[in-house]
């Protein structure tokens, strides 16, 4: 049983109209990904109230923060699905090699996480009236990359996961330590030397941060392009050890 190496675009765009047409089956799946974000916001606005100055400082951060945690939950029960019913060995027993599925995968949710992107930005900065310096279109740009980069991270812990419960437990390990570590709750530079070094090496800091300076600067800036390119670059790095330890099925 073989499978090709080289990536191909038909094989890896017919991946992912074959998921997309799944998504379209499963609308509970679809309303965790577009509304959910959105849901989390619009309360948050509500909880701070009395405070729109707390709002707008945690929630440029928050926008980036929801579709990633969204975007890995899902991509990680998805793709494990996929393997435990026995259709990734069907489908890998086919012309389709490993990167292509994973590449398919990646651009079916990351079509999703357009949507989620722009319906979570346009809530914030248009009806819940997020006070931003800089382009909302820079938000969203993060925002979308941020949800890419959940998707990656999901679609890479689905290969070590034996049941859709064990999927879930990798969001503890995964996510809540950069949840803790990311900026959101005290600035990293306040943490402890030991913690701030371990957030200087994690994704989801380097997303706070461009999500901030897009809340703080008008114009486009050093530290906002180092940003967003080390969220880019670890999205694809990711995206490749996924391709990398995609197993065929789960025993």
């Amino acid at each position: 049983m073989t499978t090709t190496s080289a990536l191909s675009l038909p094989r890896t765009t017919a991946t992912a109209a074959r998921v997309l047409r799944q998504l379209r089956h499963d609308p509970r799946t679809i309303a965790l990904m577009i509304l959910v974000p959105c849901v989390m916001l619009f309360l948050l606005r509500y909880v701070f109230d009395g405070s729109a100055r707390t709002f707008d400082t945690i929630g440029a951060s928050l926008l980036g923060i929801f579709p990633l945690i969204t975007m890995f939950l899902v991509t990680s029960i998805a793709t494990l699905r996929e393997r435990t019913s026995g259709t990734l060995e069907r489908l890998l027993a086919m012309p389709l090699g490993k990167g292509d599925l994973i590449a398919g995968y990646a651009l079916a949710f990351g079509a999703v996480a357009v949507v989620q992107s722009a319906l979570a930005t346009g809530l914030a900065v248009w009806f819940l009236d997020l006070d931003v310096t800089g382009s909302p279109w820079l938000l969203l740009l993060v925002a979308l990359l941020d949800a890419l980069l959940g998707t990656a991270l999901g679609l890479f812990v689905s290969a070590f996961a034996a049941s859709e419960f064990q999927a879930v437990q990798f969001m503890p390990a995964v996510i809540f330590p950069q949840l803790l570590l990311c900026g959101l709750f005290t600035p990293r530079d306040a943490m402890h030397p030991a913690l701030e070094a371990i957030s200087d090496v994690l994704p989801m800091s380097y997303a706070v941060d461009g999500m901030n300076e897009v809340l703080r600067h008008a114009d486009l800036t050093t530290a906002f392009l180092r940003d967003l390119t080390v969220v880019a670059a670890c999205a694809l790095l990711v995206l490749a050890l996924g391709a990398a330890t995609l197993k065929r099925r789960t025993h």
